[in-house]
């Protein structure tokens, strides 16, 4: 990496020279900014093209990014708050090659400081692809700094709902289709309706007009909005640090995050982490399958879904109710899932089904056990793991760490950004998680 980020920002092109020494003030502001910086790889960062332009030289997406980062660490709420903090800083301004309005230039050839107006278009139009290279950059020196093999060989895989900038989310608003998902809210194309989450609740009294049927009432929390996914593992002794992020609408499945953030994670380590730590919303074949390919297993609780606690031989045949090995009758391609699979259907194995040795109900009424399961060792898994073991309870008790991860977003403001598109709300959860690895990086640096 070159020795200072200044020598990035302001040689973007032949325009844009100034010497190092000029930016060294006493501002602490300056100070705490260009430590974070330099600790990301700048060089391997997609610049776009400066080198066409009439009359304004286009902004650098580097200084742009600066720009997001200072006001994420800094705690500022909107851009103009980011333009006016940049006008009392001209330390800041010479860091990213910004001249300030009005003044004389701090810098021959530099690009004039943006409007808030065009700092939320630079945010929208940035590349995610572009900042995930500086996520790459944060997860190698963090590799460098923990020194240890054991590094990112458990993770913590789970999903922190985004509240879109829209009236419909507004609980004082009066709209009769507020929950409707054909009626796209006007104030942001891209978001989606989801469910946060659904429970079952028995009515306390029955209302005199339109009076409930017995049983239960579905309650739900409902959002329109966006979903981010991480994949966290631990540093002990400095915290939890993110190894891949990813937005995407509410109205998608936690368990669609798994694999685009699994494939982040195994480009950055290098090697397939043995071990996860997820909540039942992850509860599926193709996870078991995953970590057991790598040697390890995933700490998944079992969600309840009806139907019955499956056994198995030592083969992997399944089990009827009476104990005996069920036979395999056919396969097929199931595609109704969000990974297409191989399910297999196996049938009782008395004949005829009369001759039950246990009398099952099924039997009684003429027809045998049937069991449909997936094929591979990962739905077998799912029956079989030993979820009271100690090995067990050790990795599971590290899913937290994805919630101490969503903690700190929350403080940086992930939970409610005044953005209105989602090019620009996923860009601002890659900065977010960026910035709690530089922080991270930071301390075990200082110490």
């Amino acid at each position: 990496m070159s020795n200072s980020i200044l020598t990035h920002f302001l040689t973007l092109n032949d325009g844009f020279r100034c010497p190092f020494s000029a930016v060294q003030a006493k501002s602490s502001a300056v100070k705490r900014c260009l430590t974070l910086f330099q600790l990301l790889d700048w060089a391997a960062f997609p610049e776009r093209s400066l080198d066409r332009y009439k009359t304004v030289p286009p902004t650098p997406y580097a200084s742009a990014v600066g720009a997001f980062l200072i006001k994420l660490e800094q705690g500022l709420r909107s851009m103009s708050q980011l333009r006016a903090y940049l006008l009392e800083q001209p330390g800041l301004c010479e860091l990213l090659s910004f001249n300030p309005p009005d003044r004389k230039p701090l810098i021959k050839g530099g690009i004039p400081l943006p409007s808030a107006r065009h700092f939320t278009r630079l945010l929208r139009e940035i590349p995610n692809e572009a900042l995930q290279t500086l996520l790459d950059s944060s997860v190698e020196e963090l590799k460098k700094a923990c020194g240890d093999r054991q590094f990112g060989e458990t993770v913590s895989v789970d999903t922190k709902l985004v509240i879109a900038w829209v009236k419909e989310n507004n609980p004082k608003e009066s709209l009769s289709d507020r929950y409707e998902k054909e009626n796209q809210p006007k104030g942001d194309p891209d978001c989606k309706l989801g469910c946060k989450r659904r429970h079952n609740r028995r009515p306390m009294v029955t209302p005199l007009k339109n009076p409930l049927p017995g049983g239960r009432v579905e309650v739900g929390e409902f959002y329109w909005g966006y979903a981010s996914g991480v994949a966290v593992t631990k540093v002990p002794a400095w915290g939890e640090v993110v190894l891949a992020e990813l937005t995407q609408p509410f109205d998608q499945p936690d368990v669609s995050f798994f694999f685009p953030l699994m494939g982040q994670v195994e480009r950055r380590l290098g090697f397939r982490p043995k071990y996860g730590a997820l909540d039942a919303a992850f509860d599926a074949a193709y996870v078991y399958d995953y970590f057991d390919q790598a040697g390890g297993f995933a700490a998944v609780p079992m969600a309840s879904r009806g139907g019955y606690q499956r056994t198995f031989t030592p083969e992997g045949i399944p089990l009827c109710a009476a104990g005996l090995p069920m036979r395999l009758k056919y396969a097929f391609s199931d595609r109704t899932h969000l990974v297409e699979r191989t399910m297999e259907r196996y049938g009782c194995p008395c004949s005829p089904v009369s001759e039950c040795p246990i009398g099952h109900a099924n039997a009684l009424k003429g027809r045998g056990c049937v069991s449909t399961l997936p094929e591979g060792k990962g739905a077998r898994i799912r029956y079989t793991l030993d979820r009271s073991s100690q090995a067990y309870l050790n990795i599971y008790h590290q899913r937290t760490a994805a919630e101490r991860i969503f903690s700190q977003a929350v403080a940086l403001g992930i939970e409610r950004p005044t953005l209105r598109n989602g090019k620009a709300i996923a860009n601002l959860n890659t900065l977010i998680y960026l910035l709690i690895n530089l922080r991270t990086i930071n301390r075990m640096r200082m110490k």
